[in-house]
């Protein structure tokens, strides 16, 4: 993971030396490794390092061309070794990524980046035809985002710059706010409008032209609907998935320093572990060691045992003969048994915090301190997360009516009967009312949960009826039947779910590291979209061929263990507001003049929370937390059209460089996707 930095001024005038100073010293807690710059004709480009495998540390870049191209490269190439063989003489003996991405551009231009495996995000000035190029891996694992006018150029891994010293304000976007506050912001947009991220599996090409710059948008690559894998047994379906797990794994240990995996117990984590260890006995890949991490709470061991995940953790433990590090939720409880924060607090400081989601946790966050004191302690850079497992093979509750889809997709009616009857079997179930739901899919949308929007009333109506799709998650409106299969369909559905995730990870300078994703390899992605619906989830029976492919790996009781279902006592419904303490805040709400919120109705709800009525707790929580960045963004000078807002924050608390003294204590109840470190899986 590497930081790449860019400003192209059309009129070929150099940035000035301050504004590349507040640049470089924003982009330092992100890069300490190297600290490299271009210069020529306009073109200004930083790269600071932040080594994660062997060959980087060989790398020298901005890398230049031989024919002249600058390139700036962040990321991991997995087929380095096809493509030596692809480039005959381009490239010498024992070549870095950079090196061979650049020969793969020399030959092939921009179709270079279909031929690119691995998660990346790259930069290409080309002086001869005054063009830049954007482009990112199919997922979009990294970052990059970008600006333009029509007299220059900006584009950076990190957000920052990009907003920080425009020297100008922006508009927020309101289809990004919709889908964070429903906890899937685009991975297509940004906060800010006139601020882009490079789409997944596109490239952005820029150049000047007479009447502004040109900005066209390409994908270069895609799945594809019409591949298909049929083998004769399940036997031989298991061994092709066993072998590609193992190869998206090896490509993923690769790196000269220990590597952390978080092992939660479950399957996907599991998997990864397991697998990791018999590639490097094998000796198949080269790193110093595997260390895991894993968190997990006792506090109900008395009444359900298999709430704790430390009983499935240490039976991977107990096969590789380590023990990782340990966090017990019940004991961190304990140090801190009334724990609240200062709402405000996720924005405190002189940092800046360029989305709603902080870049700096909060100091009484004893799980993250722990976490990233571990990787400190043992030269940890590099996470491997299970993200993605259950999502593409099949974690969810079995389900027939994708399977369903397909036989009526394709009019295999025979073995449409005999499916349904075995499903209906296996369920319980009529097999009308099992047919029927499948038949729906076709004409309507499944129904979309939407209570979290009805019990929110404080969200201005126009605004949700503009924003329909980002509140309700992206769901497709329904199956398209004369399309690729709706099992594809719904892969592509959870791509942009993942994609939508990854995009919305922090970079986080406390807790600097490269988060790798074994699940979300391309050409794994591509085995799991081609073979059989039922080889994902068999009647009754889900993850059919990654149990399959598993045995002997993963221990037996891991491998047949089901997911089962268990709610603390103690644990508070959504509604309910005990134990919090709701602040008082001060005009201006500055989530109502963007037009998101109605502040009389946002007032009434946190009237009723401080007297215990009920209301959408963790919704109104959301609101707050929206309402702080905000008001963050204002204090920064950020936000158009702020000025008055700023000046009436400053008179109303002359004391205070930014808005905390708005606020009074919030006990807080985390989500997970509230945390800067991985969801368990």
């Amino acid at each position: 993971m590497s930081v790449q930095f860019g400003k192209w001024n059309f009129d070929g005038q150099p940035a000035a030396p301050g504004y590349l100073d507040k640049v470089s010293a924003t982009l330092a807690p992100y890069g300490p490794d190297s600290n490299n710059r271009y210069a020529n004709d306009g073109v200004t480009i930083l790269y600071r390092a932040f080594h994660t495998t062997p060959e980087s540390q060989r790398e020298g870049q901005p890398y230049i061309s031989r024919s002249g191209a600058v390139l700036t490269w962040d990321g991991r190439l997995d087929n380095g070794n096809e493509l030596t063989r692809k480039l005959l003489h381009s490239v010498g003996p024992n070549p870095t990524d950079v090196e061979m991405v650049a020969a793969a551009y020399e030959k092939w231009r921009d179709a270079c980046f279909a031929e690119l495996i691995g998660d990346w995000a790259l930069s290409i000035y080309n002086p001869v035809d005054r063009s830049l190029l954007l482009a990112k891996d199919p997922i979009g694992t990294k970052h990059l985002f970008y600006s333009f006018d029509d007299k220059q150029v900006t584009w950076s891994t990190v957000l920052d710059p990009l907003v920080l010293f425009a020297g100008k304000s922006f508009e927020i976007c309101e289809e990004y706010i919709a889908g964070w506050f429903a906890f899937n912001a685009s991975a297509y947009l940004t906060p800010y409008v006139g601020v882009h991220t490079v789409p997944p599996s596109s490239y952005v090409r820029l150049q000047p032209a007479r009447h502004g710059a040109k900005h066209v948008i390409s994908k270069y690559w895609d799945f594809d609907p019409v591949k298909k894998i049929r083998y004769r047994t399940d036997a031989e379906y298991a061994e092709h998935f066993r072998t590609l797990l193992a190869t998206s794994v090896r490509r993923r240990l690769r790196s000269d320093r220990p590597l952390l995996a978080e092992l939660s117990g479950g399957l996907d984590s599991s998997s990864i572990v397991c697998t990791a260890d018999a590639v490097l006995a094998r000796g198949e890949a080269h790193c110093p060691r595997l260390d895991t991490i894993s968190w997990y709470d006792d506090s109900y061991d008395h009444l359900e045992p298999q709430s704790n995940e430390l009983h499935w953790i240490a039976k991977v433990e107990e096969k590789r003969g380590r023990t990782g590090c340990h966090i017990n939720f019940r004991e961190l409880g304990m140090r801190q048994p009334n724990s609240q924060r200062m709402f405000g607090a996720e924005f405190d400081g002189d940092h800046f915090a360029a989305t709603p989601v902080s870049r700096v946790a909060n100091p009484g966050d004893q799980h993250f301190q722990r976490y990233a004191a571990f990787m400190r302690s043992q030269g940890h850079r590099v996470t491997l997360s299970g993200i993605g497992g259950g999502e593409f093979t099949g974690g969810f509750i079995p389900d027939p009516t994708t399977e369903l889809q397909n036989l009526i997709a394709t009019a295999s009616f025979v073995q449409l009967i005999r499916q349904l009857n075995a499903w209906s079997a296996k369920m319980r179930r009529p097999r009308l009312p099992i047919l029927s739901q499948a038949v729906r899919g076709f004409f309507s949308a499944a129904p979309v949960e939407d209570s979290d929007m009805r019990s929110t009333p404080w969200l201005r109506p126009d605004f949700v009826r503009r924003n329909q799709a980002a509140l309700r998650c992206y769901i497709p409106t329904r199956v398209k039947f004369f399309a690729p299969l709706p099992s594809f369909q719904e892969n592509l559905a959870r791509v942009e779910v993942m994609r939508r995730l990854v995009a919305n990870y922090c970079l986080v300078p406390e807790l600097l590291r490269e988060v790798r994703f074994p699940f979300l390899d391309r050409e794994f992605l591509e085995f799991m979209f081609a073979i059989p619906r039922e080889q994902v989830v068999g009647v009754g029976r889900r993850r059919f061929v990654m149990r399959n492919a598993l045995i002997g790996i993963i221990p037996d009781e891991v491998l047949s263990r089901r997911p089962k279902e268990f709610t603390s006592p103690e644990t508070p419904k959504d509604s309910s507001t005990e134990a919090l303490r709701w602040p008082q805040l001060h005009p201006p709400f500055v989530t109502d003049s963007i037009g998101v919120v109605d502040r009389i109705h946002f007032l009434n709800a946190l009237q009723k929370a401080r007297n215990n009525e009920e209301v959408a707790a963790g919704n109104l929580e959301r609101t707050l937390l929206l309402e702080s960045w905000l008001r963050h963004l204002v204090a920064h000078g950020v936000l158009a059209g702020s000025n008055p807002a700023k000046k009436e924050f400053a008179h109303a608390h002359p004391s205070r460089s930014n808005d905390e003294s708005l606020f009074l204590p919030l006990g807080s109840r985390t989500r997970a996707t509230d945390l800067p470190l991985n969801q368990k899986v």
